[in-house]
């Protein structure tokens, strides 16, 4: 396993990034068997995980990867997220000060540690100046209850923003994003990627495998189908006829490159210089497996060229339901007068 600089933070991280969303009521109930995830995982190589408060309802998810961290929390680079509704009160969630302080002393309880590497903002937070988040983040920072801070599913605008927001007050960097990217949703790489880069960001991509639709299980005329759960809120994404005809058209580029095809979108994300690893969420040992066989893949310019041709640079083929929609798009009443 290869590792990577996460910007310009110092930290290396690997190519590839465990991710936990699957552990817990939502996909694996097994605290046992997440833990031997995580275990095999760390020993071949992987040295970040990925988890969030609100994984696992309740933050479930937290408490299974901080057991499975025991005896080994100098070994990973430990990466959580603050701001999804942690409970009835409003004041629950988001960006403040107020929670921030309140949910980063829950996750260093639910994991057992005394410090988290990556503290992440899980999404924008419009109605919450960024001053006043990157204030509490400073603060925790200088507290030594986290060692970086970064954000997920920023549009391009706010990325911009929050860096010259921290050079004018004196405030710390965020020093990551977390996007989604993968084959089929290439829309980031317009803006959000060559903004990264400008501003020496580290970039950690969730769902290279498209929710599953790069999995290479859910073809057409595959008996498989995708699990009620998921159905729930990616039905319009999984769905999606014109997302299912460029899954068989990649299988085509896979198959004639010699690849699976999950290989074949892990190879593609990492191909891109901005991205620092690619998240990977494993629901079994065997999905881990499989997974982890295709860490070494490069994909030649002639392959990246076929994709190129079925999804063109900068496309999305469709949209993704749990990807970030500005308030603005989704209430008539921010754009009507």
């Amino acid at each position: 396993m290869h590792t990577r600089p996460l910007g310009r933070t110092g930290i290396q991280v690997s190519t590839f990034t465990l991710g936990t969303m699957m552990f817990g009521p939502y996909g694996n109930s097994d605290h046992d068997e997440c833990a031997r995830i995580v275990h095999s995982a760390l020993d071949r190589g992987i040295n970040t995980i990925d988890t969030a408060d609100v994984y696992g309802g309740d933050g479930e998810t937290e408490q299974i990867v901080g057991r499975a961290l025991r005896g080994r929390r100098d070994d990973v680079v430990l990466a959580t997220k603050f701001n999804g509704r942690m409970g009835a009160d409003p004041n629950q969630r988001g960006s403040s000060r107020r929670w921030i302080i309140s949910a980063v002393e829950g996750s260093l309880r639910r994991l057992g540690v005394d410090h988290i590497d990556l503290y992440q903002a899980h999404h924008p937070e419009p109605g919450t100046d960024v001053e006043e988040t990157l204030g509490a983040l400073t603060d925790l920072l200088r507290a030594g209850k986290i060692r970086a801070i970064g954000h997920s599913n920023l549009p391009p605008s706010d990325i911009v923003e929050a860096q010259w927001v921290a050079e004018r007050r004196g405030l710390a960097r965020f020093r990551s994003e977390q996007p989604h990217y993968s084959m089929l949703n290439r829309g980031v790489e317009r803006e959000i990627l060559p903004v990264c880069r400008r501003y020496g960001l580290g970039v950690l991509v969730w769902s290279p495998l498209s929710m599953g639709l790069l999995s290479g299980r859910l073809r057409r005329g595959s008996t498989e189908t995708p699990s009620p759960g998921r159905l729930h809120w990616a039905r319009r994404h999984l769905t999606d006829e014109r997302k299912l005809d460029a899954v068989e058209k990649l299988a085509e580029v896979a198959a004639d490159a010699g690849l699976s095809l999950p290989h074949l979108a892990l190879g593609f994300v990492t191909a891109h210089p901005a991205v620092t690893s690619a998240i990977i969420g494993p629901r079994t040992p065997a999905q881990l497996d499989d997974l982890l066989a295709g860490v070494d893949v490069v994909l030649s310019g002639d392959v990246l060229d076929r994709v190129d041709e079925i999804v063109p640079p900068g496309t999305d083929v469709g949209p993704i339901d749990v990807a970030y929609v500005p308030p603005q798009l989704e209430q008539p009443s921010l754009r009507r007068r």
